[in-house]
């Protein structure tokens, strides 16, 4: 039975990777510095053939990619470039012209599988699709849409039919970033290859869980862009959500991208529908100066809000989540609180033994760090003191890979591990559309402050676990 359903993922190893907005800036910053990742490694050596509007032609596109690389990779080789630099092409035209597709079917003739990445807005995801069909380019082929996958369910419902009218589900990979994390993916090797963890993963131990997306920066220039989306379509919906998925979810059967996606879905399944009522949004003082933004708009730059999984393992552990801009640090961390023990016998006074904490921070200086409690041997202290211990991953591991090295590698080799489940994207809609368009206008905060006041009082919260600058710092 379980061959199956959850047979190997069979999906076909492309020989050529066409990369639609091969200019942009997610191609400079993310995509560019990831292909040359991937090409010292010697996981890339098949073609990357670029489709981009405007007057460019291989050259300009290589002297573009070396300077975004340079730019971003401290170690930058230029033999290794050189590598990369031999396997990249452009096709140019504007995505609305017939004839740019009739030029990339005459590019990737003679390849027998390709992937097709569409790193451009996703207005022009079901424009690419269609012209991609129309001109047979859908066959032999899989395509790879970018997020947001629609801004809410109705909408990701239509655009999952667009798209499917022109390339089959199995031929259709959703990106989500943080499942192309390393240290995302290790949250769940944590959980369930050490028998240390699992026996406590459970509500009978935890007291509650919070997981934390800060930002240290503002919304720079990106105002336009950002004021159409704000935090909690941009980063909770999705990326904080697949993280509580990989935190929340019971172990599947089989090591198999199908059988985690149904885990991921059975635990999302049991998320409540988010409560207005225990749900914080906060825009940043200085926010509507910055241009692109709409006068008075009332666009979260920070949200925060507290829900529950009615599930066995979890029924009544609250989990926070937070995420916003201009906050003191960057960084990004799950912290599960474990239950304090039954007998108070340290404390002194009104003092309470802190509980002991697990740190996953998956972003920045990745590692694990766990908050246990010790006696400091000192005459006439009693109370104990927070001894952290723990793993620095880049440590003890070596370099980590970026999120889309792994990203890229799946789209070129047919790997669906660090993509989206469409059943849990109509999930993660489904538990934020009751907060998605609030009519109350966000609180303002600081910037340089842990966000709104009203985010310290959510229901049950004695107070936030702040993170650090680094894993292994004291808190601020």
């Amino acid at each position: 039975m379980s061959d199956t359903i959850f047979g190997p993922d069979d999906l076909e190893q492309a020989d050529a990777l066409v990369l639609f907005g091969i200019t942009g800036d997610l191609a400079k910053k993310m995509l560019m510095p990831a292909l040359y990742r991937l090409t010292e490694d010697g996981r890339l050596t098949v073609p990357v053939i670029g489709v981009a509007a405007g007057d460019w032609n291989d050259d300009a596109l290589r002297g573009h990619a070396r300077e975004a690389i340079a730019a971003a990779v401290p170690d930058f080789d230029q033999q290794v470039f050189d590598r990369l630099a031999a396997n990249l092409s452009l096709v140019s035209g504007d995505f609305t012209d017939p004839g740019t597709f009739a030029r990339l079917r005459e590019a990737v003739a003679g390849y027998g599988f390709v992937a097709h990445y569409l790193a451009i807005p996703p207005t022009l995801f079901t424009t690419v699709a269609r012209a991609l069909a129309d001109a047979g380019l859908n066959r032999h082929s899989r395509l790879v849409v970018e997020k947001p996958f629609g801004h809410d369910e109705e909408s990701a419902r239509e655009l999952q039919e667009e798209l499917s009218a022109c390339f089959d589900d199995h031929h259709l990979l959703r990106v989500d970033h943080f499942l192309g994390n390393s240290a995302v993916e290790s949250l769940m090797v944590a959980r369930f290859a050490n028998t240390l963890l699992a026996p406590i993963w459970h509500r009978s131990y935890v007291d509650n869980v919070q997981i934390t997306l800060a930002e240290d920066f503002d919304v720079a220039d990106r105002g336009s862009f950002y004021d159409a989306v704000g935090c909690l379509r941009d980063v909770v919906q999705n990326h904080l959500l697949q993280v509580l998925a990989f935190l929340a979810m019971d172990p599947p059967n089989v090591s198999n991208a199908r059988a985690q996606g149904l885990e991921k879905w059975r635990v999302l399944r049991a998320v409540r529908t988010l409560d207005p009522e225990a749900t914080v949004r906060g825009q940043y003082d200085g926010y509507l100066d910055v241009e692109g933004v709409a006068p008075g708009s009332t666009t979260e730059t920070y949200f925060a809000t507290r829900l529950f999984i009615d599930n066995w393992r979890w029924a009544g552990v609250p989990f926070y989540l937070r995420s916003g801009k201009a906050l003191p640090v960057t960084a990004t961390e799950v912290i599960v609180q474990l239950r304090t023990p039954p007998l108070e016998l340290f404390g002194t006074g009104a003092a309470e033994t802190p509980p002991n904490l697990i740190r996953f921070r998956i972003d920045g200086d990745t590692g694990i760090r766990a908050d246990l409690m010790l006696r400091k041997p000192e005459d006439g202290v009693e109370q104990p003191v927070t001894v952290p211990i723990g793993v620095d991953f880049a440590t003890v591991l070596g370099r980590q890979e970026l999120p889309y090295e792994n990203i890229l590698r799946g789209a070129v080799v047919g790997d669906p591990e660090a993509f989206a489940f469409y059943p849990t994207i109509l999930e993660c809609w489904r538990i934020v559309a009751s907060v998605l368009d609030p009519s109350e206008p966000p609180v303002p905060y600081a910037p340089g402050s842990w966000g709104p006041e009203p985010a310290d009082r959510l229901p049950e919260l004695k107070y936030w676990h702040q993170p650090g600058r680094r894993l292994f710092e004291d808190v601020v």
